[in-house]
């Protein structure tokens, strides 16, 4: 299923939170109607934990995680780590990470299995990644954007590239990742389609201002609801039709 909501008067959900199979991370002090949508979608299934990481909202631009794990920034203080420690499940690892490129949630992307990141982050973040996440690491671009994290969003069911990403790269990703991709946009053709929406195996969010065209292709390519079977059919013309 695939829903739209607002953080404040932001369309980039992606921004202001995380979501995983395991749990969601919302940022703290946004309107109720936000919280909502998380809540109506999510409260039985999984645990959502309201959180700020170094002070901030943008939590969903500084964390990455997984079923499995959590990354956070080594600017993440005591305090917030315990909190995501008590609140989050017992079996996802948490790690607070020393990483130049500190807005971990722009520069990784990754789902249960497969993390694609910035070709420039450091070797040991790398085998961080790899150990508390339990992925399989690529350091790729995403139409030569070096943020994978922002112009990326990833799930076990399948992914949404920058619109500008060519076939072959959406070819060559695609078989990395081993999931379905398509060139695609949020939020009334914005490409920072990582920033613009979260997703896990069973839920979209997406901003507000996102188009019925671009939501029918999000729930296609992420198999979303019942009719995945019907919509997979004619994911192409839909893109086609929409570029």
């Amino acid at each position: 299923m695939a829903v739209r909501a607002q953080f404040e008067n932001s369309n980039e959900v992606g921004v202001f939170s995380c979501l995983t199979n395991a749990y969601a991370i919302v940022a703290v002090g946004g309107s109720e109607n936000f919280y909502s949508v998380f809540e109506s979608e999510l409260q039985d299934v999984i645990p959502i934990c309201h959180a700020t990481i170094a002070g901030t909202r943008i939590v969903g631009r500084l964390v990455v995680g997984n079923r499995k794990g959590l990354l956070v920034p080594t600017t993440t203080t005591d305090q917030e780590l315990q909190h995501l420690r008590n609140t989050l499940p017992d079996t996802v690892k948490i790690q607070r990470i020393e990483e130049r490129l500190s807005a971990l949630g722009n520069v990784i992307c990754c789902n249960d299995h497969v993390a694609i990141v910035h070709p420039d982050l450091e070797r040991e973040t790398e085998e961080i990644i790899a150990d508390v996440l339990g992925v399989e690491v690529f350091r790729q671009t995403v139409a030569d954007n070096v943020l994978t994290g922002s112009y990326m969003a990833l799930s076990n069911s399948g992914g949404i590239v920058h619109p500008k990403t060519s076939i072959r790269d959406q070819d060559e990703l695609s078989s990395l990742l081993q999931v379905p991709l398509v060139a695609g946009s949020v939020n009334r053709g914005s490409p920072v389609v990582g920033a613009g929406m979260v997703v896990n195996d069973w839920l979209a969010i997406t901003g507000l201002d996102t188009t019925a065209t671009e939501l029918s292709v999000v729930e296609s390519v992420f198999r979303l609801g019942e009719n995945a079977g019907a919509a997979g059919v004619n994911k192409d013309s839909i893109v086609e039709s929409f570029y």
